[in-house]
């Protein structure tokens, strides 16, 4: 099954999602709603939602009681990316201005911290100790994620290990928990929630890999943004710490690096990326991430038979391959 037509398989409970979602941020103070609005509008792949409700197969499915965790989590990736705009000073996101573009950093930020003020407000409405606790430790290490990028910026000398430990709290623990919560709140027994966890973590892991990997191999149609964007802001991501270990690519690298952080980013990053290009850094990466996928099938070995966990691998095997 590809992707799309899980999407169309699934349609009837993505559009009470959705409608759930823009009901969430809509309320009486009209600028916080219409920049809500305005990211939530611009679309999405809705991943985590969809992560949710498949895990919830495994148990006791309610959508009443899954878009309790759905939608939140949603929500808080939406507040991660108003935020992570500001911090990058990016102009676009899938294609459209940025909410710190259209508006300014000021409401950016607060209409961040709005977005998740609503995500905590309907979690809440889950009497469940343990999926609060959860979400919260979330919350922080996805915090802590973000920081360690921004320490990061331009460090041309952290290791492989390090940028694995920053992405995991910064993308793969909210896929993870997606799928943990979405067990939890279905009442599936503990072997299966942490089954699930394990392959969230590992897809997450892949996709970050992937997305990372987007903005030096892909257009600017297919990722919304210009490609070397992540290095222009001083992300320094997997493809380029393992390009810069490749000896024949490493001191010119290294040099278009500096030139790019002492011209604040302004500088295309055109050499650069034909730089890791020729490098193996993106093939080496492309390994690692397929390593992650590997993981997340083995993740899901002994999971009962339902049409869920078919999708599951499905989603695994196009994060794997995804070029958008």
């Amino acid at each position: 099954m590809k992707l799309l037509d899980l999407y169309a398989k699934m349609k009837g409970d993505l559009n009470q999602i959705e409608q759930e979602l823009e009901h969430s941020v809509s309320d009486d103070h009209v600028l916080l709603s219409d920049a809500s609005l305005h990211l939530l509008k611009a679309g999405g792949k809705r991943i985590r939602p969809i992560f949710v409700l498949l895990a919830g197969k495994f148990g006791d499915y309610r959508l009443d009681v899954m878009k309790l965790v759905a939608v939140p989590l949603e929500l808080i990736h939406m507040a991660s990316l108003v935020h992570d705009d500001v911090i990058d000073d990016a102009d676009t996101r899938r294609g459209q201005l940025t909410v710190k573009s259209k508006w300014d950093n000021r409401i950016a930020m607060y209409t961040g911290d709005y977005i998740h003020g609503k995500a905590l407000s309907i979690a809440s409405q889950l009497p469940n100790p343990q999926i609060h606790q959860i979400l919260s430790n979330a919350l922080v290490q996805m915090c802590i994620g973000e920081m360690e990028q921004i320490r990061d910026f331009f460090n041309t000398g952290q290791s492989v290990r390090h940028y694995l430990r920053r992405i995991r709290r910064k993308t793969a623990l909210l896929i993870a928990i997606s799928c943990k919560l979405g067990a939890v709140a279905a009442e599936t027994d503990r072997k299966t929630a942490n089954q699930l966890y394990r392959y969230g973590y590992n897809v997450g892991m892949a996709f970050q890999i992937r997305d990372d990997l987007l903005d030096l191999y892909g257009t600017e149609k297919q990722i919304g943004k210009p490609p070397g964007s992540d290095m222009r802001q001083g992300n320094i991501t997997l493809p380029v710490i393992l390009a810069l270990k490749d000896k024949r690519a490493r001191e010119t690298l290294l040099l278009e690096i500096a030139s790019i952080r002492d011209n604040g980013g302004q500088k295309d990053a055109g050499r650069a990326i034909e730089i890791i290009r020729k490098s193996e850094g993106g093939d080496l990466a492309d390994q690692l991430a397929n390593r992650y996928i590997k993981k997340a099938f083995q993740a899901l070995e002994g999971l009962p038979n339902v049409a869920a966990k078919k999708n599951l691998i499905d989603i695994a095997h196009f994060v794997g391959k995804r070029n958008y």
